[in-house]
């Protein structure tokens, strides 16, 4: 069924808008995938947030003129789905890994930062982790070195006092004291 000027002009704002906010943009064929297969994609692309659509090529090559996806354009021939992610590595993390267990979607091309990406770079983008998992790693670098301070003055104080009996046996000592 096609859709006319109206509807066309709705979807191509539709997908600008998506585009506008994204950081990134995948490009996957999806020719003989069964529809089970594709809802089970467009679930998982849902869940992690990805902006996930089957497009007429001709419509997303307008939604994305003059946009940094503008260079993946070459790359928009055949039946292609999209994804567009906020998250740097969402869309290419959400295909790649569906790609892995469903031989049928093939990565074809990407774009993040202006830049085009073939499929290594798309799986390369995939391979990073998330947002979320780099801020535990960062937090964790950043209280190694405290964590380790603490036990290094822990068993000082364990080896010049004879364990947690000193700490506070200084505090009575002080308070007698006062």
């Amino acid at each position: 069924m096609s859709l006319n000027r109206t509807e066309k002009a709705a979807v191509v704002t539709d997908v600008a808008a998506q585009v506008a906010r994204s950081q990134t943009l995948a490009l996957a064929e999806y020719r003989g995938l069964t529809v089970e297969h594709l809802n089970a994609l467009r679930k998982q692309a849902r869940d992690k947030g990805v902006y996930l659509h089957v497009l007429k090529n001709t419509l997303a090559r307008r939604a994305v003129a003059g946009t940094p996806f503008e260079v993946a354009a070459e790359s928009m021939v055949g039946p292609l789905i999209y994804g567009f992610s906020e998250d740097a590595v969402a869309a290419a993390k959400v295909i790649a890994d569906f790609a892995k267990s469903n031989d049928k979607l093939v990565i074809k091309a990407g774009a993040y930062a202006g830049k085009v990406l073939d499929v290594n770079g798309v799986k390369a983008l995939a391979a990073i982790p998330s947002k979320e998992v780099l801020l535990a790693q960062l937090a964790g670098l950043l209280m190694s070195p405290i964590s380790r301070t603490a036990r290094v003055l822990a068993a000082v104080a364990e080896k010049k006092g004879g364990g947690a009996e000193a700490p506070a046996a200084a505090a009575a000592a002080a308070a007698a004291a006062a």
